[in-house]
């Protein structure tokens, strides 16, 4: 198999000014290009994205595998880096792709997100070790995924997937509110979504979801040892399971009316 040593840098962004310009730094050492698909922003982030050498494009959004795909496409380099715009790989893992760039890209390459909560690293509570593949060849890949939590698909057998040392910074909530707000988003989304698959549950199965939630989390994943924020880590997504089910009970029914 043919090895490559280029690499593209995907990022799609909706009002990310607050992340974008860390993003953009922790990429320009290990990326031969850097593309931005923006849908239409209303904040700086337009603005940040121009001040760098990247290649700044914009569209209407068309759902998070759709746009990754599109901008996949806009790559000249077969192998992509995706990386959200609240990431950003740290220094050790910087050097792993440098390493593997000169070694030759062959296969897919994962790496371990370390996620930031309120100031906090959470090092439990379900979310670390948090392994997802981010660095593979556009040629046999895509994204697939209608409503939300899209996942990498290889249309093609691939011989291996090596994990790459570091970690890939995730900067997730600067406050709790913006956890809920998103988490009950999500919720939305994927209560759409198994309405589409025509799930039904029972009228308890909110309240036994959101419980299972919790002590899963706090307990078996051991989120008491991430402190207060382990804490509302639990709570916010208990709560946001049950508005789930919720939300896909209520559209059960309206689709029975």
């Amino acid at each position: 198999m043919e090895k490559i040593d280029k690499l593209s840098a995907v990022i799609i962004t909706y009002n990310e000014a607050k992340n974008i310009e860390r993003c953009i730094l922790s990429l320009l050492n290990v990326a031969d290009e850097i593309v931005i698909v923006d849908s239409f922003s209303t904040d700086e982030t337009p603005v940040i994205c121009k001040r760098y050498p990247v290649k700044f494009h914009q569209t209407e959004w068309q759902g998070y595998a759709a746009t990754k795909n599109y901008a996949n496409s806009l790559t000249e380099n077969e192998y992509i880096l995706s990386i959200d715009a609240d990431e950003a790989p740290d220094e050790a893992l910087q050097r792993s792709i440098s390493i593997a760039k000169q070694n030759g890209l062959s296969g897919a390459y994962a790496v371990n997100r370390l996620t930031n909560y309120c100031g906090k690293w959470i090092r439990h509570s379900g979310w670390y070790p948090d392994v997802k593949t981010r660095l593979f060849n556009k040629m046999n890949a895509s994204w697939e995924g209608e409503f939300v939590h899209e996942e990498l698909r290889f249309t093609a057998p691939i011989p291996r997937v090596v994990p790459l040392e570091g970690h890939l910074l995730h900067y997730s909530y600067y406050d709790f509110e913006e956890h809920r707000k998103r988490a009950d988003k999500y919720s939305i989304l994927t209560a759409q979504k198994l309405h589409h698959q025509s799930v039904f549950v029972s009228p308890i199965k909110p309240y036994l979801s959101g419980l299972g939630r919790f002590f899963a989390m706090y307990i078996l994943k051991s989120g008491w040892r991430d402190g207060y924020m382990g804490w509302k880590i639990a709570t916010i997504s208990a709560k946001s399971n049950v508005l789930k089910y919720k939300e896909l009970i209520r559209l059960n029914r309206a689709k029975e009316n």
